[in-house]
């Protein structure tokens, strides 16, 4: 088998056979096929697309490049959620704890932020003394014990795709669906969990801007997942403007806890509610969507997803009291808002360009080596549908750089838009695909 000929074969259009995908990741994988003929390759699916059976035969080989997570010691269903990503998006930090304080054990894998904002690692690390650094052992026992884990993601985790990912994003082949449904799904396959929720965002702070492709692919995703066994549902959820009020890896932390406190934003709380739901029905702990949000609602009444949280919190080393007290996390030196130029309806949010801002004040990461400011961010007052008269602020801004700030603000009033009419109500859920 040669490369040479894999290349021709999908250049023409001809599906991959099972045995040749397999053959293409472990070369690229091992060093054996060079860069040149896989970039060839990538384009080449990138014009002529990949079929089902070969996007599941892409995805297991990438799985199955590196470690496979063993789960079966831990009792009980494993449901894992994922999110395709967005700005302000702190699901994790309040929905793990919820669904574990219904009964459901959570061994999440999760990674740092690239770009915009920090990822859930970077969050909980707002936590003094919190580590993700925890061996596979330790892991397992932790979710045994108390029914929560979360560890970051092993370099022996899916290789391939961490080769291959950084390959696509050099030669313009990232935005093809079955290489970005693969990419995801391997990891959350060699992760272990016995069923998956992912969490698609669309709009203007999502990778998929449109709703019809985030549809497309969590289609293909749900599909991988169920093909291969593992019981997996999508949520399409709206990412047009930041989710929630807080931006920032701190102040969203905070926010979370607010959320398990019952005192969460409408779009936050709902977003959890929903995926929670999905998840206790994988799990097989409630029959009907109403009777899983019940459960849901029940733990956050009686503030056991608090108390899960901060059990969780400190089985990993960090100071539990930041639970209970979350004005003693660390918020940055200087507070100010940022005004609204005119009066009327907010209209729009360009939501990206949020998440740009926080990427400004040093909230995320320009490069993998960048180290992240946890206290810097924004915490809405206005989002879209509000009205808002002119000086009346739009955000609270927080930073530590006044240069920055300024440069901060600026961008961040330019993404907003005004209207004389209030807008359209615009769903939080698009669309559940199971």
């Amino acid at each position: 088998m040669r490369m040479y000929d894999l290349i021709s074969k999908k250049k023409l259009g001809e599906a991959l056979t099972k045995e040749e995908i397999e053959f293409m990741v472990t070369g690229f994988t091992d060093g054996s096929i060079p860069d040149y003929q896989m970039s060839a390759m990538m384009m080449a699916i990138y014009f002529q697309g990949m079929n089902p059976e070969e996007t599941v035969a892409l995805t297991m080989a990438m799985a199955k490049s590196g470690d496979m997570l063993d789960l079966s010691a831990i009792d009980g269903i494993k449901v894992d959620k994922h999110s395709t990503g967005g700005v302000g998006d702190k699901t994790s930090l309040a929905l793990t704890p919820m669904v574990a304080a219904c009964g459901i054990p959570v061994a999440k894998m999760s990674g740092r932020g690239l770009g915009h904002t920090g990822g859930t690692i970077d969050k909980l690390e707002s936590f003094p003394g919190f580590s993700t650094g925890i061996e596979t052992e330790q892991f397992i026992s932790q979710v045994n014990e108390i029914g929560i884990a979360i560890m970051g993601q092993t370099a022996d985790l899916a290789p391939a795709d961490k080769k291959l990912y950084a390959l696509r994003d050099v030669t313009a082949t990232v935005d093809n669906m079955s290489l970005i449904a693969s990419s995801i799904m391997s990891k959350k396959l060699a992760a272990g969990a016995d069923a998956i929720v992912l969490d698609v965002k669309t709009g203007s702070g999502a990778f998929m801007k449109e709703e019809a492709d985030a549809k497309a692919l969590a289609k293909i995703m749900t599909d991988i997942g169920n093909g291969v066994g593992r019981c997996t549902k999508a949520v399409i959820s709206d990412m047009d403007q930041p989710l929630g009020f807080a931006v920032g890896n701190a102040l969203e932390v905070i926010e979370a806890i607010e959320t398990l406190n019952g005192n969460g934003p409408e779009d936050f709380s709902l977003l959890c509610m929903e995926l929670g739901a999905q998840m206790l029905l994988s799990a097989n702990k409630a029959q009907t969507v109403e009777k899983a949000k019940a459960m849901l609602l029940e733990v956050i009444d009686n503030g056991k997803a608090l108390d899960k949280l901060a059990e969780f919190v400190k089985a990993q080393g960090g100071d539990e009291s930041y639970v209970y007290h979350p004005e003693k996390f660390t918020l940055a030196m200087f507070k100010r808002p940022i005004n609204a130029p005119v009066s009327g309806y907010v209209s729009h949010i360009e939501c990206d360009e949020i998440g740009v801002c926080s990427l400004m004040l040093g909230g995320g990461r320009e490069t993998k080596d960048s180290e992240i400011d946890l206290s810097v961010g924004f915490v809405l007052q206005k989002k879209v549908g509000d009205y808002v008269e002119a000086g009346q602020p739009l955000a609270i801004m927080y930073g530590n750089d006044i240069a920055k700030m300024d440069m901060a603000e600026e961008r961040f009033v330019k993404a907003y838009t005004f209207s004389d009419i209030k807008p359209a109500e615009c769903l939080m859920i698009k669309a559940v695909i199971s």
